[in-house]
């Protein structure tokens, strides 16, 4: 059978020769081997002009494509994998903040690094690399990606986001005359918290990752397994963020640093997007979803 490839505006860019078990990958490798096209990674098919992206595996068939049918083709630019940009996002933060924790005098002078450092500077600085450390970790062997590329401009825009608000928090914090907490108790506390979060929203990544079979992009209901941190799945659809939230509200009363608390609130702005956007797909997808679940906060959001 034929089909229709069309650009957004309906204009038809090629006709291929398909079979109905043809997949939407298959047909962009015609797309490109017919010049017709940008390599695979960067195109987009849909049923409609404006309509939600295909999945690579499905078949013309499943989608319900005959002969004559069109599908509609979007150029995405330039790609670049996931991991390469969770690497380089990840790397800096941990890259800049301990540079800073040394005090250099590009920043404070040739005598601040001889200069007394608080405790909570200390424990700071331990938090801020295990946290990123373990980001580092998770993206080499824990997560595993739906989509191989993301369009290039991210790298930059992701990138600029951690690297800048790394340098931020970590001036502050490293300075000199940065005045600490007036009670211990305030820092102790805050860095447990801390580091039970971090715990938390692991357990979250490695229980999503076993839901999705290698090689897949299958999607299941998250519920709580036999480890007690991802009992939280009871609650919000995405517990990664809502740990990831509590680890940086932690660290913010640890430090009690004003660029500290602006990160915090950036981030949960931006992972309240995300995770109701994700639950609503959630909802959409499986008709027997827990009604009871908010997106990312417990009973509130």
């Amino acid at each position: 059978m034929e089909i229709e490839i069309c650009s957004a505006s309906g204009r038809v860019i090629t006709k291929l020769p398909v079979y109905a078990s043809s997949t939407v990958g298959d047909v962009k490798g015609k797309i490109h081997q017919a010049k017709k096209g940008p390599y695979p990674g960067r195109q987009m098919l849909r049923l409609e002009a404006k309509g939600k992206a295909l999945d690579d595996k499905s078949t013309l068939a499943d989608l319900g494509i005959k002969s004559g049918g069109k599908l509609f083709l979007k150029d995405l630019g330039p790609q670049i994998g996931w991991i390469t940009v969770f690497l380089s996002e990840y790397a800096g933060p941990l890259a800049i903040y301990m540079w800073i924790y040394t005090r250099p005098w590009i920043f404070y002078g040739d005598k601040a690094a001889s200069k007394p450092y608080a405790q909570v500077v200390h424990i700071a600085a331990a938090c801020w690399g295990f946290h990123y450390a373990k980001r580092l970790l998770e993206t080499i062997f824990v997560h595993r990606f739906s989509h191989a590329t993301m369009p290039i401009m991210n790298l930059f825009k992701n990138c600029g986001y951690y690297w800048g608000f790394a340098a931020y928090v970590a001036y502050h914090v490293n300075h000199p005359l940065y005045t600490a907490p007036s009670y211990d108790i305030q820092v102790y506390v805050g860095a447990a918290l801390f580091v039970l979060s971090e715990l938390g929203n692991l357990s979250i990544h490695v229980a999503l990752r076993n839901l999705r079979p290698p090689g897949t992009t299958e999607r299941r209901i998250p519920y709580p397994t036999s480890n007690p941190f991802t009992a939280l799945f009871k609650y919000v659809s995405c517990p990664n963020y809502t740990y990831e939230f509590y680890a940086w509200l932690s660290f913010t009363v640890m430090t009690q640093c004003l660029p500290a608390g602006l990160f915090t609130i950036a981030g949960m702005y931006q992972m309240t997007v995300w995770a109701l956007g994700k639950h609503r797909n959630y909802k959409k997808e499986f008709a027997k979803y827990p009604r009871g679940r908010k997106s990312i906060i417990p009973f509130v959001i």
